[in-house]
């Protein structure tokens, strides 16, 4: 047995998720049998997935995540298996039914948001060409997540109190306007990833966690590591990454400003409301 932990109790506030929860107990059981494992209490860190330290049967460590089925988590385990452990960490196996990964372990696996901002900017640089590979299906498109967050923006913003001035939002819908055309390269994206999904390890120095996939331009894999507070949260720090990232990975700085702008505004009130995100959608404005 297993205690759920404290950060998966907001999946009872639906009846998905409280059915999850419920059938967790079973679908754990199905994966120890058919990876023939071995588990340590799980993880007390994971906001959307139960995820656990394993031993396999050949006494290797990995890692069995089950996730709550949710459309940003969806092809997950097809990223890392693109990846094939080239700078992210290895699928070792994958039951479709279950939502079940099993995963390399990173070890010592340390979190990147620990170290300094210099180290882990100078980390992201190299670890973001290796990422970028041509990818197309099964993955949602940048174009298609984008024009989601343009029909929602506005409605969010209303649901959720006005709380920021129109013009911020106005200016989210018109960068979200103007990108909708004109992308570079489509490549295989992370659209989370910033310091808490790096982590370090022993095959690699560094190893990427916890992909949510989409395929579009290189520029837009820059918003999660430019609004990432870990790193220093001002104006001047804000821009201050969006520069050296785009300079040293040459990339367009006006469409990856825009890029962070929409989607650190799209996520500022999705579920509940984050002044940093605001404070960072605002910095970029006219950054």
């Amino acid at each position: 047995m297993f205690e759920i932990p404290s950060t998966l109790k907001w999946l009872e506030g639906s009846c998905d998720g409280r059915r999850w929860l419920r059938e967790l107990p079973g679908q754990v059981q199905a994966c120890v049998d058919q990876w023939s494992l071995r588990l340590e209490p799980p993880y007390q860190d994971s906001h959307v997935s139960l995820v656990f330290p394993a031993v396999r049967e050949d006494r290797s460590h990995a890692v069995l995540k089950l996730q709550f089925p949710h459309s940003e988590c969806e092809h997950e385990a097809e990223a890392l298996r693109l990846w094939n452990g080239q700078g992210a960490a290895q699928l070792l196996a994958h039951n479709l039914s279950l939502h079940a990964l099993l995963m390399e372990r990173c070890e010592p696996g340390d979190h990147l948001s620990r170290v300094s901002a210099d180290e882990a900017l100078n980390v992201f640089s190299e670890l973001l060409p290796r990422l970028w590979i041509k990818g197309s299906e099964p993955f949602t498109s940048l174009s298609e997540e984008s024009q989601r967050w343009a029909e929602q923006l506005a409605a969010a913003w209303e649901k959720a109190g006005r709380p920021c001035e129109r013009e911020l939002l106005d200016a989210a819908l018109y960068a979200l306007d103007r990108l909708v055309e004109g992308q570079g390269e489509q490549v295989l994206l992370h659209q989370d990833l910033h310091g808490d999904n790096v982590l370090r390890a022993t095959r690699e120095p560094w190893l990427v966690i916890d992909p949510k996939p989409l395929v579009g331009e290189r520029e837009f894999s820059l918003a999660p590591i430019i609004r990432d507070y870990d790193f220093g949260h001002s104006r001047q720090h804000v821009v201050g990454r969006l520069d050296w990232l785009t300079s040293v990975l040459r990339l367009d700085r006006e469409r990856a400003r825009l890029w962070t702008l929409a989607q650190t505004l799209a996520w500022a009130f999705e579920s509940k409301v984050i002044e940093r995100h605001l404070e960072t959608a605002r910095w970029l404005w006219r950054a």
